[in-house]
């Protein structure tokens, strides 16, 4: 039996679209590996900075990496753009965390999606960068996990 991740495409509405964001930032705000990988096609290929990262065994393996360096992570993604009819959608995101060193960060990136039939993401190719940030620069301060539905996003954060 084929897995299922509502919504799936063909994305004819913006309401979808953004329900489609919100479902990837608050499984990743999870930082649950196995969970987020569910979001992704077996054999997902992704482009993530330098990194490529091919199947679903892979991806967990990568986000087991990242979280353990990337602590205090906390994430907002926002809709950038899609076209009705298609099965691609195009986010910008930005994140924030700490080193074992205790250094904070904020990466800022976009990513372009492409989902199969059943909405599961086939492709995924990632451009971030990273900001060194003070503790007083931080934004996002809600507790690890989802975030708020009154947490105000990127837009209104000016970012």
């Amino acid at each position: 039996m084929q897995e299922i991740k509502l919504p799936v495409p063909p994305f004819n509405n913006i309401e979808d679209a953004i329900k489609k964001v919100r479902m990837a930032e608050d499984a990743w705000n999870s930082r649950n590996a196995e969970t987020v990988s569910l979001a992704y096609s077996l054999d997902t290929k992704w482009r993530n900075r330098n990194e490529f990262i091919n199947g679903r065994t892979q991806v967990v393996e990568f986000l087991k990496k990242k979280w353990e360096k990337e602590v205090e992570y906390r994430l907002i993604k926002e809709l950038w753009t899609f076209q009705a009819g298609s099965n691609r959608i195009a986010v910008r995101f930005a994140y924030e965390w700490k080193d074992l060193n205790g250094n904070w960060f904020r990466s800022y990136g976009n990513e372009n999606w492409e989902f199969n039939e059943f909405g599961l993401m086939v492709q995924r190719h990632a451009s971030i960068n990273d900001l060194s940030i003070s503790e007083s620069q931080r934004l996002f301060h809600w507790p690890c996990g989802k975030r708020p539905d009154d947490h105000p996003s990127l837009s209104d954060l000016g970012l």
